[in-house]
């Protein structure tokens, strides 16, 4: 063989290997050719169809026709219409999330289909390329053949032309293809998206739905309690029912003996006055026992109380025994015992041996303690506390005026001696009090104030029938001397009258009962 010339063979050869490259690329082009079928060009190659043959080597590089393969299915678009179709056909009776996950499948399908589109695209280009290597090499093979070889040449070149042709049209149809899926692709992508938001909005509405469920069940569980709440108390209704009706019925029934009741209701009243008859009598004997106990007592006692215990006096404590020892070596200090003598109240301040008893103290007994090396005596008023004469009606004239005045001199001012002992106004209001020298001020203040205090004032000297101590607030108290006793006891008893009815208890220092009015 001479290098350079090409023979019957090896040209055939070149077309089987360019033939059998094109069917590995493009397997599926199966379209029936609209031509003639083509003469064997020789003995190696013949076209025994109107189509582009499919070709295999067999023994000895012999060229046979390649077993036509059954297809594995349809193609992946008729698929994907098909799913569509069903979806919109199904779409009524499907759930939103079934609906919503079918879109997903197809969505997936497209995008595989896009990808085979892409890969078949490029197949067709590589076709594109071997087909024109093929017409080359047959063009180049006419140019060296002449009679009836040429004119099969010829014919394959015409059947390589139409080859290209049908691939150009199978590039349109891939285009076309391409872009349907493309449209299709899109339209899954909005119908997902659609889904999801319909899956969205049916949970946010079944959401709904359960509160509006929940809030039915809690109204009706309410509705149940308030029923149940009504039960019981009709039922306590009808039993309170029932027992006035028996009550009533009783009643009823004693209306038809009208003289026993009234006997009845004689000998009631008649035991109420004898058990109160005798209840006071019994109170007045063991204050009588008690006070001739303190009077015995007194007896016994080294000390003694030299006045009567009337509101207004003086009470002072004196020796009576030669053994007795003086009073200024002594610890003293003074108490006022209950209504019913049952317990004492210690008198806070009334350490000294001369005492002036406060409208708080009328109706009470008072007792004193004297503690003179470790031993301690007791003496005790033998009467309770007279109020004083004319005091209440001469306090029923000052309650009308809406400011009472007194003249006062002060003579302690925060438990320090006042060295001045000119006259000061007190005014006694309804609801303040008021201390003042001319236009000055000392001391003024409501009785809602929590920290003011008002009482006799219980440091002794002979002074302490007129004298009272009056804490405006915290940290500011006086010792104020009155012109007599009427007036000092006058003013206690007001002020704390206008106390009580601003709801305020005014009283001395640790004083813990109630304010007692005459």
């Amino acid at each position: 063989m001479v290098p350079g010339v090409l023979t019957h063979s090896s040209v055939f050869s070149s077309v089987e290997h360019i033939i059998r490259r094109m069917t590995k690329v493009t397997p599926e082009v199966d379209n029936e050719m609209q031509m003639q079928a083509v003469l064997s060009v020789s003995a190696d190659a013949s076209f025994t169809s109107n189509k582009f043959p499919k070709y295999k080597l067999g023994p000895d590089n012999q060229i046979l026709d390649e077993a036509t393969m059954d297809s594995k299915g349809p193609p992946l678009k008729e698929i994907v219409a098909q799913e569509t179709d069903q979806l919109s056909e199904q779409h009524e009776r499907l759930s939103v999330r079934d609906l919503a996950s079918k879109f997903d499948k197809n969505l997936s399908a497209a995008a595989k289909l896009s990808d085979e589109a892409k890969l078949r695209e490029v197949a067709s280009l590589e076709g594109h390329v071997l087909l024109k290597k093929l017409r080359d090499a047959l063009e180049y093979l006419r140019g060296r053949l002449a009679g009836r070889n040429k004119e099969d040449v010829e014919k394959a070149i015409s059947m390589v032309e139409a080859l290209a042709v049908k691939l150009t049209q199978n590039e349109g149809e891939l285009i076309q293809e391409k872009f349907e899926v493309k449209k299709l692709a899109n339209f899954l992508k909005q119908a997902s998206e659609d889904a999801k938001k319909l899956v969205n909005q049916e949970r946010s509405f079944a959401c709904a739905e359960i509160e509006s469920a929940k809030a039915v069940v809690r109204r009706i569980g309410e509705a149940l309690v308030e029923q149940e709440r009504v039960s019981l108390t009709s039922g306590k209704q009808e039993m309170e029912e029932m027992v006035e009706e028996i009550q009533q019925a009783r009643r009823i029934r004693l209306m038809h003996q009208p003289c026993k009741v009234m006997d009845m209701e004689h000998e009631l009243r008649a035991l109420r006055l004898q058990i109160q008859e005798k209840s006071a009598f019994s109170v007045k004997l063991q204050q009588e026992l008690l006070l001739k106990k303190l009077t015995e007592e007194n007896k016994l006692s080294l000390y003694s109380l030299g006045d009567s215990g009337n509101l207004g006096s003086i009470l002072r404590l004196q020796p009576s025994s030669e053994e007795a020892m003086e009073l200024s070596k002594c610890s003293i200090q003074w108490f006022r015992l209950s209504s019913q003598c049952s317990r004492r109240e210690l008198i806070s301040g009334a350490n000294k041996s001369v005492y002036a008893p406060e409208p708080y103290d009328v109706g009470r007994i008072l007792q004193v303690d004297i503690i003179s090396n470790g031993q301690k005596s007791t003496v005790t008023t033998t009467s309770p506390i007279q109020p004083a004469v004319g005091l209440e009606s001469y306090v029923e004239s000052l309650s009308r005026k809406s400011n009472s005045e007194f003249s006062v001199v002060i003579s302690q001012m925060n438990g320090r001696n006042y060295s001045s002992h000119s006259a000061h106004l007190l005014r006694v209001g309804k609801m303040r009090m008021k201390l003042s020298k001319g236009w000055i001020t000392k001391a003024r203040d409501a009785y809602s104030s929590t920290s003011m205090q008002l009482c006799g004032f219980r440091g002794g000297g002979n002074l302490a029938g007129k004298s009272l101590f009056w804490q405006s607030r915290k940290g500011q108290s006086f010792v104020l001397v009155f012109e007599s006793e009427r007036e000092r006891n006058a003013a206690i008893v007001l002020a704390r009258r206008h106390a009580l009815d601003c709801n305020v208890v005014l009283a001395g220092p640790d004083d813990q009962a109630s304010l007692y009015l005459l």
